[in-house]
């Protein structure tokens, strides 16, 4: 299973690596420390507390005053294939992004639960808001 550093995971979920250490020593997210001291995050771990991330809302949060960009980055929260088609879910910080694609590019990707995984969105139409 893929393990990220407290950095790493912070970037996956949208945050600065003190929020994510801050989160580790409240027990939110599970560590633990590899040879060299360094803390550690399962991916399936990361994958669970993405999830549980993006469904708390960002009611108390700043309003963002910036365009998004095209690829969100993020963790790949669940997998299911089918026999030629498969779909595979993304947490991007607090977006959750769905996309299908074949069985074999799954498999190809090595995409499973805990990877990481950038979600990239091609569209005709693109809706800007300032909150």
């Amino acid at each position: 299973m893929q393990s990220y550093t407290i950095g790493q995971a912070a970037q996956l979920l949208g945050v600065s690596p003190d929020t994510a250490r801050r989160w580790a020593d409240a027990g939110r997210i599970a560590t633990r420390r590899d040879e060299a001291g360094r803390r550690l995050v399962d991916g399936r771990d990361l994958a669970a507390f993405s999830i549980e991330l993006g469904q708390d809302g960002n009611e108390n949060d700043e309003p963002s005053y910036t365009s998004a960009r095209n690829a969100f980055p993020g963790i790949v929260t669940a997998v299911r294939l089918g026999d030629v088609a498969a779909q595979v879910e993304i947490q991007a910080g607090p977006h959750r992004l769905v996309s299908m694609l074949t069985r074999e590019a799954v498999e190809e990707l090595g995409f499973e639960v805990g990877v990481r995984a950038t979600a990239r969105v091609k569209s005709t139409s693109v809706h800007i808001d300032r909150s």
